[in-house]
């Protein structure tokens, strides 16, 4: 969660030199080399069955092409604090998508916690008069990146049973260069090639690859393994927290505001109210 948390600032960081389309293609590019590396020293396996290429193409559409146009186009007109916000609500409206997708059932703690995060975002991103003091459109993108990640972690569930995360990530990544790729080469190359990187920029950019784009996928999926989905998920929450904190300390641009505070603890509470339902189903089964 420190990762992730840490990276909306990475982001911005990377911002003052590069434009986003640059930037999601170098940290998806760069994830897919350095896997595909390990896989070569450490001679993982990661070819899946003829029938799965169709579902890990699928995958790499929602997450990382979709989720990071989403993402990091968005970023460009919001706060990282905000966009951290908007981001963490991927738990809470995954039962939804569960419920449409799956009919899964949705209690009405879920609908409440979904309210009630709704509301923490709508007070950091609304002024007092109603109007947008962050963008629609950036809001609008980071929705984009939500419904993504959800899609993405449907069809997670459809991989998981047959493959190890090292295998998942590595298609995941390998697709998304080759669909970022036309993009970055049309609109993005020229960027690329008038910024003279220093070490600010290549120690950042190593930050992302590195801790978010693989370390914290990895930590992740290893704790699901341990706590489960449910128990996991209510980690998420410290996330805008903790992008709160070190953006006020490493974004000039940036600060914190009574009004973020009380929409960041709004937020949270939707959260934790949404999956109250299933941490007590939880500790019932194993009592």
């Amino acid at each position: 969660m420190m990762f992730w948390g840490f990276s909306f600032v990475w982001v911005k960081i990377v911002y003052y030199y590069y434009d986003p389309l640059t930037t999601v293609f170098l940290r998806v590019s760069a994830a897919a080399v350095l896997l595909l590396l390990a896989g070569f020293v450490f001679g993982l396996r990661i070819m899946p069955l003829k029938k799965d290429y169709k579902y890990l193409f699928l995958l790499a559409f929602f997450e990382p092409f979709m989720y990071f146009l989403g993402e990091s186009f968005g970023m460009k007109y919001v706060s990282s604090t905000v966009a951290s916000v908007i981001i963490s609500l991927i738990p809470v409206l995954s039962p939804v998508a569960a419920y449409l997708i799956v009919k899964e059932r949705v209690s009405w703690l879920n609908i409440l916690g979904i309210a009630v995060s709704f509301a923490g975002v709508l007070i950091m991103v609304l002024k007092a008069d109603f109007s947008f003091k962050e963008t629609p459109e950036g809001v609008a993108l980071m929705m984009l990146a939500v419904v993504s990640a959800i899609l993405y972690t449907v069809m997670i569930k459809k991989l998981s049973a047959g493959y190890k995360p090292y295998t998942i990530l590595t298609w995941q990544y390998i697709f998304g260069t080759l669909l970022f790729m036309p993009l970055f080469f049309g609109f993005g190359l020229k960027n690329f090639l008038a910024v003279k990187p220093d070490i600010r920029l290549i120690g950042t950019l190593l930050q992302l690859v590195i801790f978010a784009s693989l370390l914290a996928f990895f930590l992740f999926i290893k704790v699901v393994e341990k706590l489960g989905v449910v128990k996991t998920g209510v980690f998420t929450n410290f996330v805008p927290v903790i992008t709160a904190v070190t953006a006020y300390y490493f974004l000039p641009e940036e600060s914190i505001t009574v009004k973020t505070v009380v929409g960041i603890a709004v937020t949270i509470t939707g959260i934790f109210v949404a999956q109250l339902d299933k941490i007590f189903f939880l500790k019932r089964t194993k009592t």
